[in-house]
């Protein structure tokens, strides 16, 4: 289990931003693939809508724009950028990165670092922690760290267990220098691999290479199993938030906003209830935009920031767990933009 601890960098999140593809796909559409009812889908996940790209958008294309709505937030330009990482388990195409796609479309120019994070849904957690570390010893004050998936392209739409759940989306936050008290607390990540294949697309890499026989069994499906998972959450994801929490100093009743990985609104409500998150201080985006894999908690969060709902100086928890199975925990006061920018937020 890797852990940051506590931090003397001085690393806090600057600015914030999301992407959402427009096409809003209900209940009944996906029902009817799946074989399902709305009424079935919202008793079992909560969830009423979701979003799906264009067939011309991909991963890139939104985490291009998320990331764009981040800096205009925090005020900075992409040349301003020293590091660009993006979490996704659905790149563009198996190389280059997406983050060297993202790079240039943003306008980056050369010098500026870009890499992928594939930890699945856990994804954007891994990638703020590993580029809190690179800002930290190093002189460049700027990163931009993008959780970004396009989950419409690997499922099957037929199978209720995973179709009913995803979404397509981006989120973004950009890095830089925390104020006094302000940033980053604490950070931990943690990996699991005897559980690995409660989620995973069988072929399409180096030991099962696409085939047309692979095609045609459909191993280039996402697939999980969802008992699994939950008890996963259950059992290893819950106790370690809690353990967490009280080494950085504090109670889960201490924190102010508890942003989870979007993956099943039950599962959360359980989750937060488990731990001992206060009512109210759950943050959700499930309901309007399902689980939007490595997104959903940078997707979230932004959400909650252009709310209004999160006040300067507040502690929040990020929490994220999938595939791998891998589990990230961030731990941070928030630090409110310029107020020059407090509009982006209002």
């Amino acid at each position: 289990m890797a852990r940051s601890g506590r931090t003397s960098a001085g690393i806090a999140i600057l600015g914030t931003g999301s992407c959402l593809p427009s096409h809003v796909v209900g209940n009944d559409e996906v029902g009817a693939a799946a074989g399902v009812t709305d009424e079935w889908i919202r008793r079992k996940t909560g969830i009423r809508n979701r979003r799906r790209a264009k067939p011309d958008e991909a991963t890139s294309d939104l985490a291009i724009a998320a990331g764009r709505a981040a800096m205009e937030a925090a005020g900075i330009v992409a040349a301003d950028l020293s590091l660009i990482v993006v979490a996704t388990s659905t790149p563009d195409q198996p190389q280059p990165p997406t983050a060297s796609v993202v790079a240039d479309g943003l306008g980056a120019g050369h010098g500026a670092a870009a890499f992928d994070v594939n930890a699945v849904c856990s994804g954007f957690v891994f990638a703020l922690n590993a580029a809190q570390h690179v800002l930290a010893g190093s002189d460049s004050p700027y990163a931009l760290v993008i959780g970004a998936d396009v989950y419409s392209r690997i499922l099957d739409h037929a199978d209720r267990r995973t179709a009913i759940l995803f979404g397509d989306g981006a989120g973004a936050v950009v890095l830089g220098p925390a104020r006094p008290g302000r940033g980053v607390l604490a950070g931990r990540l943690a990996g699991f691999g005897a559980e690995r294949d409660l989620i995973e697309v069988p072929a399409g890499g180096s030991r099962l290479p696409a085939s047309a026989e692979t095609l045609a069994e459909g191993l280039h499906y996402f697939t999980m199993n969802g008992r699994g998972v939950r008890d996963f959450v259950n059992a290893t994801v819950a106790p370690a938030i809690t353990a967490f929490v009280e080494e950085a100093g504090f109670t889960t009743r201490d924190v102010d906003h508890f942003v989870p990985h979007q993956a099943n609104g039950r599962m959360l409500e359980d989750l937060s209830a488990t731990i001992g998150i206060v009512d109210g201080h759950t943050r959700f985006s499930y309901e309007d935009f399902g689980n939007t894999g490595a997104a959903s908690v940078p997707v979230t969060l932004d959400r909650a920031a252009r709310s209004g709902e999160l006040d300067d100086g507040d502690l929040v928890l990020l929490a994220a767990f999938g595939g791998g199975m891998a589990m990230g925990l961030s731990l941070l006061r928030w630090q409110r933009p310029h107020p020059s920018l407090s509009t982006m937020y209002a």
